[in-house]
């Protein structure tokens, strides 16, 4: 008698226990999320990643559209521009409501030669000034259409090499109506508004004036 009263309490012992196990499981209604909770949040992140992928496709639109209107990217060719410039250089280039003044470095394009690439330049005189070159001291002198007459400051020239030939020490140019005077940099080397093959340049003919070089990353800025 005693036996089976023993046996009946430990099946109620486990029993117990056994209940006792169930009510710590997770519950599935509390725990696990449905499929129409699931829906919504999954919709919201579609949305969201459309959303940052129309973002990504207008800005880059936007920047090949300000380039197309706006800017031009140009490489240096040649040393006549050192040591502003240097070969291989990428500019940017932009002539968006541009008017040609004196010491703007611009990119041009001169018809009627065997250039057949952008050329880039300093701007030394525009239309209606008289340029005065001293060849045996390198001084350049600028007369405005108001009769004065100042000497260029340009710290920026490199000269070097052998002088090109000039039909006297002195020479004077004086800027036509919708024309800029140019020369390059390295004065030595430069083929600029002083010889017949660029002359005077068509303003009509200026890409643009330099804002930025872009490469190489180490001179990533503005050209003076």
């Amino acid at each position: 008698m005693s036996d089976l009263n023993s046996d009946k309490y430990n099946d109620s012992n486990i029993d117990s226990e056994i209940k006792e196990t169930k009510s710590i499981e997770p519950s599935d209604e509390t725990d696990l999320i449905s499929d129409e909770e699931y829906q919504p949040k999954r919709k919201k992140i579609l949305a969201d990643l459309v959303d940052y992928i129309e973002i990504i496709v207008f800005a880059i639109g936007f920047v090949i559209l300000m380039f197309s209107l706006f800017f031009r990217i140009s490489i240096v060719s040649g040393s006549s521009m050192e040591d502003t410039l240097h070969e291989n250089e990428s500019l940017i280039v932009s002539d968006f409501l541009y008017t040609p003044q004196r010491n703007d470095i611009i990119v041009f394009h001169q018809t009627g030669t065997r250039l057949n690439e952008p050329v880039v330049k300093r701007v030394i005189a525009v239309e209606g000034e008289t340029v005065e070159i001293n060849h045996l001291t390198w001084e350049v002198k600028v007369t405005d259409t108001n009769g004065n007459t100042v000497t260029l400051d340009e710290d920026y020239i490199k000269l070097v090499g052998i002088p090109l030939p000039y039909s006297s020490p002195i020479e004077t140019f004086k800027v036509e109506e919708g024309t800029v005077f140019v020369m390059g940099d390295n004065r030595n080397v430069s083929n600029d508004s002083r010889g017949a093959e660029i002359g005077l340049v068509d303003t009509r003919r200026i890409l643009g004036k330099v804002i930025l070089r872009i490469s190489p990353l180490d001179k990533f800025g503005t050209v003076d």
